[in-house]
């Protein structure tokens, strides 16, 4: 079975929208194929209408790929990858890793 990197960032995906101090961990994650991975994201706001996001970057030849959005302090999803939230942070589940999910990920925030 083949390796796969990941590595969260984040990135002011929304300028102007920013209603939170937000940073990715900086983690590297490895993995192997079959196995899942846990990224995650701190956040601070007064704000209780916060939104994040969470993006893929295969290569500087695309653009980031939409994966899912929360509201802040929600932990539902209908998609492939899991998501929690709390009052301060974020995380990014993806179960049965591929090396298709071999890429950069970037969480962002906006109201």
């Amino acid at each position: 079975m083949d390796n796969v990197h990941l590595k969260s960032s984040f990135s002011p995906l929304f300028p102007g929208l920013t209603v939170a101090d937000i940073s990715a961990d900086g983690q590297e994650v490895s993995g192997r194929e079959g196995q899942s991975v846990t990224l995650s994201c701190s956040y601070q706001t007064d704000s209780d209408g916060v939104y994040l996001y969470w993006y893929r970057h295969h290569s500087d030849l695309q653009a980031p790929q939409f994966i899912l959005y929360k509201g802040a302090k929600t932990s539902t999803s209908e998609h492939k990858h899991g998501s929690q939230t709390s009052d301060s942070s974020t995380t990014l589940s993806i179960p049965k890793l591929t090396l298709a999910d071999t890429a950069l990920y970037y969480c962002a925030e906006t109201q």
